[in-house]
């Protein structure tokens, strides 16, 4: 008896697939690992332990890790906001979440840094009471959660638009408090999103560079990126660059991993507790 497959031509849809990431991810990832072969064993440790190396791997994913954590924080607040209450200014609101998305990083961080320079809008009345903002790691900071807030509030907001407000409502007939509603009913069933808008974030800032640039300063060991010390490198030594994108590659493969892995483990918790 014949069995009619759910999508036709399964098999030319998969070659097409397979063959469209091999040659827009896998390839470029590949050439990437092969150039990067080039520098020896011994060059490769020395550049990896480098201070300098060290120091710019650090605030790139410490800092990323931060801001998305930030947004997480943050983006729930402002999603549940959008979901939950109708007021005047909405429709602005709403349209100005999204702003980051449209407006291009350079742009982006040349705003920041006329806002929070020490001759800025802010930044005048700040520096005085020792708060520095540009030129140091707390504007990369300001630059990753700029960037990365949206994602955040985009993967909230539908899961909170289309959650049943029967649950609550049974919650609170049963004597369970807001605050026992929220981290016993709603938590679970937005904690899968929440995983995701925290990886979107993430892998946004760790890769940020234009928006970064600006207001970081670029000051070895202090406010230096890791995107930034690539595009120096390329300059004096393509396979150094190379070797430092593999290593950027590998960090951010592996927490992504952490990431998914953390989602399955929502999921499964969210489907309990309901």
């Amino acid at each position: 008896m014949y069995r009619r497959r759910v999508l036709p031509g399964f098999g030319l849809s998969l070659g097409y697939t397979l063959a469209y990431l091999g040659l827009i991810v896998l390839l470029p990832l590949a050439a990437l690992a092969l150039k990067a072969s080039g520098l020896g064993l011994s060059q490769l440790l020395q550049l990896l332990s480098s201070p300098r190396t060290l120091a710019a791997l650090r605030l790139s994913f410490g800092g990323a890790l931060i801001a998305a954590v930030f947004n997480v924080l943050v983006g729930l607040l402002v999603a549940w906001v959008m979901v939950r209450y109708r007021f005047p200014g909405r429709r602005l609101l709403d349209a100005l979440i999204d702003l980051p998305f449209a407006l291009p990083t350079a742009v982006a961080g040349i705003a920041l840094t006329a806002i929070y320079a020490p001759n800025g809008w802010l930044g005048q009345w700040l520096v005085p009471l020792g708060i520095q903002i540009a030129y140091t790691p707390l504007g990369v900071l300001l630059a990753m959660a700029f960037v990365g807030f949206p994602f955040v509030v985009r993967t909230v907001q539908p899961v909170l638009e289309a959650m049943d407000r029967d649950v609550e409502e049974a919650a609170a007939s049963l004597g369970a408090t807001r605050l026992q509603t929220f981290t016993r009913v709603i938590l679970p069933m937005l904690m899968p999103a929440l995983l995701t808008g925290f990886a979107l974030a993430l892998a946004r800032a760790v890769g940020e560079y234009g928006s970064v640039i600006f207001i970081a300063g670029n000051i070895p060991m202090r406010s230096e990126i890791a995107p930034l010390l690539i595009v120096e490198k390329i300059e004096q030594e393509y396979a150094g660059a190379a070797a430092l994108g593999v290593v950027m590659l590998c960090f951010s493969f592996v927490l992504l991993i952490v990431i998914a892995q953390l989602q399955r483990w929502s999921g499964r918790w969210a489907e309990r507790s309901t």
